[in-house]
């Protein structure tokens, strides 16, 4: 049975014990709960961190080509590639870079150990059940590298009673063809999902670079993927579950040194295993076994060269959550993680592991809230790390909330910035980034159907990592970042509208230069409309100009994109669906580069107007 908002208001409410709320697979399903935030299921007013989530109901409705697609549509978050799809990403939320981010595929981190960058245009959107957004820092839960956010991806689950499958048929332009089929089953205390998809497409000319021969081809992109989830409840008190995805293909592209015709086999995998017991009314305990991989080898048609990173990372969490009383409750913890990585390069290190302690405190009253947490981390090679958060929220009213919070945070170099082989501009004198933050927010329930939500925040980041003139990686003395950003959630009848802002001021404290490849303003706003069995829609995303390079010499126009959409569900099991990105084919570029040794500069070329149509088959059993 299906919990309502109401029936999921009261599960939450203070006095009512954790085995009166939804069940992990439940709150997936459901728009107005939070996981992400405190490692918990939680209803998303209770959470002091600014939040977005998209749904497996909103992925259908949105049609996105891609996870970057979807998380671009977050206000504060944006996604810059290096050349249509499958290629190099890099994601900032709220102005911090890839690196200063966590990213999680059901609780398991999926960054890639040499450059901390998780890969995120590997991940086939077919796979995905529900993305959580935290934007600000959350290092007291988390540990190292949560300091502009983290991001966690569910795999697909089972709905509780659900007994069908799904065969899914896509073809558009540039002979891109997507199949995805799967399987959900459910009863009372097992459920059970496996799905499988695949897509390729012919691709674009990803460069401007038109010196070489072999920059001038289209640059294809496979991608296949797996993912399973088994969940059992053995009794009301304790419940066990799997998950794992796989992730497997190739990417071409353009400018590199090493041969022409370069391109990369990939594979990002996880593996994640959990038991949870309610062990008495007030104390639920949960441990995390977990274990992923992310590989890549760069190889080339016309020569034998080849180089590879492979990451493995293993990693055991412990949560206890106590229910000291109707108000009070208490969240104690310990994480371990250990990262290895294989590679054909000579690193001078190349395992690393990270212990971690933390311990958070919450009240829930009528008047205010509080939430008190600390945690240290234990490094291999930096050694000991504390990072606290504090947040105070005024319930002015049933419909008004203001929260006032203070987080640190912090990020030890990856391996590639510090143990990299010679003249790969490793430094090893690098000391970990270490972050303050502090926030206001105001959440409103302005309308019945109306939601607001503003943000005002501001960061400071001591030794912040960059490369400098000669690619060498060195500590900033400070970088700052200033901003504000709002999110509108508006429904009048049979329309529904989402609206996202964000302006931000990353600097660099000392030079004053703005943050490389950072739009100072992003505005995002989808439009959607239900006429019976059809249902329309349309997406708009702006996004101001920024500099590609840290001295601002070399500034990148901004840019706008006007996506439509539509589905016909024909009868109780099929749906037909068309979508149309980049309408206007606007010619745009969201980063440069240069072909050594020549000083000349290119663009990334990005896709122009793109249509796919697919048909989608739900049997029921």
């Amino acid at each position: 049975m299906k919990l309502s908002r109401l029936a999921l208001a009261v599960a939450l409410a203070p006095g009512f014990a954790l085995a009166d709320t939804p069940s992990r697979d439940d709150a997936l399903k459901l728009q107005d709960t939070l996981i992400t935030a405190n490692r918990e299921v939680e209803s998303r007013s209770a959470t002091t961190v600014a939040s977005s989530v998209f749904t497996r109901a909103d992925i259908e409705r949105l049609q996105p080509s891609s996870v970057l697609d979807l998380l671009q549509r977050a206000p504060g978050v944006q996604v810059v590639q290096s050349g249509g799809r499958g290629s190099l990403t890099s994601l900032f939320i709220r102005g911090t870079k890839t690196a200063q981010n966590v990213v999680l595929v059901d609780g398991q981190r999926i960054a890639d150990a040499s450059s901390g960058t998780p890969f995120l245009e590997w991940l086939s959107i077919d796979q995905i059940e529900r993305v959580e957004i935290l934007r600000g820092p959350r290092s007291t839960l988390y540990g190292a590298d949560a300091v502009g956010g983290v991001i966690q991806i569910f795999t697909r689950r089972a709905e509780a009673g659900q007994r069908s499958g799904h065969v899914r048929l896509g073809y558009g332009s540039r002979q891109n063809w997507e199949r995805s089929a799967g399987l959900a089953l459910a009863d009372d205390d097992t459920r059970f999902s496996l799905n499988a998809s695949s897509s390729d497409t012919q691709g674009i000319n990803r460069s401007t670079h038109a010196n070489a021969g072999s920059d001038q081809d289209h640059d294809a992109y496979r991608n296949n993927a797996l993912s399973l989830n088994l969940s059992h409840r053995l009794s009301q008190q304790l419940s066990l579950g799997l998950s794992l995805l796989e992730q497997r293909g190739e990417v071409e592209f353009d400018n590199d040194s090493g041969g022409g015709y370069p391109y990369q086999d990939f594979q990002v995998s996880s593996q994640a295993f959990h038991v949870d017991a309610q062990l008495t009314d007030s104390w639920n305990s949960r441990v995390e076994l977990g274990h992923s991989e992310n590989r890549y080898r760069t190889a080339y048609d016309d020569t034998r060269n080849s180089r590879h990173n492979h990451t493995y990372r293993d990693s055991v969490s412990w949560l206890n959550t106590l229910e000291l009383d109707e108000r009070h409750s208490v969240l104690v913890g310990a994480d371990w993680l250990e990262d290895r990585l294989h590679s054909n390069n000579a690193y001078s290190q190349d395992n690393r592991w990270n212990r971690g302690l933390l311990l958070q405190h919450r009240y829930n009253g009528e008047l205010f809230s509080t939430e008190l947490g600390a945690r240290q981390d234990r490094n291999q090679q930096f050694g000991n790390h504390d990072t606290f958060n504090g947040a105070l929220t005024w319930h002015i009213n049933l419909d008004n909330d203001l929260i006032l919070s203070y987080a640190t945070g912090f990020r030890a170099p990856a391996f590639q910035d510090i143990y990299a082989p010679a003249g790969w501009g490793a430094n090893p004198d690098l000391q970990p980034e270490e972050s303050k933050s502090v926030e206001l927010q105001w959440r409103s329930q302005l309308a019945e159907e109306t939601r607001l939500e503003v943000s005002l925040y501001r960061t400071k980041i001591d030794n912040a990592i960059v490369a400098d003139s000669t690619w060498t990686m060195q500590n900033l003395d400070r970088a700052r970042i200033n901003g504000f950003e709002a999110s509108l959630q508006q429904r009048l009848g049979d329309w529904e509208s989402n609206l996202g802002v964000s302006l931000t001021d990353p600097r660099d404290v000392e030079t004053g230069h703005t943050l490389n490849r950072r739009a100072r303003r992003t505005l995002s706003l989808d439009l959607d409309r239900q006429f019976g069995a059809f249902s329309v829609g349309a997406g708009w995303q702006a996004i101001s100009s920024s500099y590609d390079d840290t001295d601002n010499e070399r500034e990148l126009a901004g840019y706008g994109l006007l996506a439509v959409r539509g589905s016909w569900q024909a009868s109780e099991e099929v749906e037909l669906a068309l979508k149309v990105d980049n309408l206007l084919d606007k010619d745009y570029t969201r980063a440069q580069y240069t072909v050594w040794p020549s000083p000349d500069v290119h663009d990334y070329r990005e896709e122009g107007r793109t249509a796919l149509f697919s048909v989608t088959w739900t049997p029921q059993f």
